[in-house]
């Protein structure tokens, strides 16, 4: 993608935190975070690098800011069912992190996070201590729930297809190895995915209701 020109004061609204952290995610989502510099940050919204530093003082704090931005996309439980609330904040994480694929590498590094990201885990703290998790079970039962769904997502990530690429790809590995080889992977590969239909991502579900029953066994 070209660079931008930059424009004249004249020719710009004036620069915010907001407009910076936005412009920030935006090009992480289309370009991945390798690719996100305070340099080419500043060509995309048309000013000299340096001007960014009124708004945020180093691209550490850039990053917290940019996570506190996801971290405010995602809804925290609600409601008085342990269960229906769990689940919904673990679909909304999930969302959140498809949309913003780079987040998953730095979500949990941050040593000085914003408010969003605080809000969020107290909301959550609060939700289990409310329904019927004790103190020390909020801990087990929110880590059992992070490392699960980004657990997932980190797989759907480095998967080599897509659920409409997934039966070429099983056909290729069917085609260099024999069957009687790989007799379990085999009967996996022509019942399910050759079998039309297929697309991991639903295996989310299946996956996100045993950990709730999991769950479930922490509470008091």
């Amino acid at each position: 993608m070209p660079n931008r020109a930059r424009r004249s004061p004249a020719d710009r609204a004036p620069l915010t935190r907001e407009a910076v952290v936005e412009a920030a995610v935006a090009m992480a989502d289309a370009e991945g975070l390798d690719r996100l510099s305070m340099r080419r940050l500043g060509e995309r919204l048309g000013v000299e690098a340096m001007s960014l530093y009124h708004h945020v003082p180093n691209k550490t704090a850039l990053l917290d800011a940019m996570v506190d931005q996801v971290f405010a996309e995602m809804a925290v439980p609600q409601g008085d069912d342990w269960r229906a609330g769990l689940r919904e904040r673990a679909v909304a994480q999930r969302a959140a992190l498809r949309r913003h694929g780079w987040a998953l590498a730095v979500m949990e590094s941050r040593a000085t996070p914003g408010y969003e990201t605080i809000r969020h885990h107290d909301a959550t703290l609060g939700f289990l201590r409310r329904t019927g998790f004790t103190v020390r079970a909020t801990g087990h039962a929110y880590a059992l729930l992070d490392a699960y769904v980004m657990g997932f997502l980190l797989q759907e990530q480095q998967l080599p297809f897509d659920d409409a690429s997934a039966p070429d790809v099983a056909a290729g590995i069917l085609d260099q190895h024999a069957a009687v080889e790989l007799p379990h992977l085999a009967e996996f590969m022509s019942e399910v995915v050759l079998a039309g239909g297929y697309d991991f991502a639903d295996e989310f579900d299946v996956g996100l209701d045993l950990v709730l029953d999991a769950v479930g066994g922490l509470r008091t």
